[in-house]
């Protein structure tokens, strides 16, 4: 079940002033208003088979058994278990690609976008689909002012569009619980700044495969897992697994490889002092 713990009120512009979590310091606004008012324009797309979405939706098992895989190492949950009594936060949620398999799960899922649009359709599916998760419309800096924790933080694709990342990451770590007894679950996925990563993830992906919306990414914003894992550290969070999303003929994504493209990255939230 999601915790409480204290917190300071966002302002009235849905991006927080600074607020403090128990052992990362200080927070500020993470959200990138121009990258919020491009995803509104998609908001109807997210779950079309054909839309510029499609590539993400291919990616979801990869994406659902990576995040099991993890929960098992990290939170000693047995590899036959569900996601029962787990509470999940699925920050950058879109229209719920991710939330609703988790949700099926068994996990008890909130989902935060500050994409209105992308929240209503992301409502929309679930309603039609019989599930019961609890979607904000506002940023994760909004939600952090309510003094929610979560076992389990999940930024999926997301980290490349923030306007903070360093921030973004403090962010993540401060909804976790701040007893050692309990211990909470980071989860990101995102695209390597490397050659292949900008040029197939970049401008292969949207401009000559229609894998991704045109114009979703800068690449400057792609980070190297080794950066990721250094300024998650200094967020007060291990990530201690680094691993490669890769196409496959068979099932659209899998798992392995080196990560060269898209990978995928999890790792324990430290306890504050």
């Amino acid at each position: 079940m999601a915790g409480k713990k204290p917190g300071m009120k966002a302002d009235d512009k849905g991006v927080s002033g600074p607020i403090s979590g128990p052992g990362t310091g200080t927070v500020a606004g993470t959200v990138d208003n121009a990258e919020i008012a491009y995803f509104d324009q998609l908001g109807d797309d997210w779950w079309d088979p054909k839309g510029p979405f499609a590539a993400l939706q291919r990616m979801t098992p990869a994406r659902v058994a990576y995040i099991r895989q993890q929960v098992v190492r990290c939170l000693g949950r047995s590899p036959q278990d569900r996601l029962d009594g787990l509470s999940v936060l699925d920050i950058g949620c879109g229209g719920g690609l991710l939330a609703e398999p988790l949700a099926r799960l068994g996990a008890e899922v909130t989902g935060v976008d500050a994409s209105h649009e992308a929240i209503e359709a992301a409502r929309r599916h679930a309603e039609a689909s019989g599930l019961t998760i609890d979607y904000r419309a506002h940023s994760a800096e909004d939600l952090l002012a309510e003094g929610q924790y979560f076992d389990l933080i999940i930024a999926s694709e997301v980290i490349e569009h923030t306007a903070d990342r360093p921030a973004f990451l403090s962010l993540m770590a401060s909804f976790a619980d701040p007893d050692p007894a309990r211990p909470a679950l980071a989860v990101l996925t995102t695209l390597n700044r490397s050659l292949p990563g900008v040029v197939l993830g970049k401008y292969a992906a949207e401009y000559v495969l229609g894998l991704a919306p045109k114009g979703a990414h800068d690449p400057k914003r792609f980070v190297r897992p080794s950066e990721l894992q250094r300024e998650a550290m200094a967020a007060g969070i291990q990530l201690d697994d680094i691993t490669g999303i890769r196409p496959s003929l068979l099932k659209g994504f899998d798992l392995g490889g080196p990560p060269l493209i898209n990978y995928a990255a999890a790792g324990l939230v430290q306890p504050g002092p």
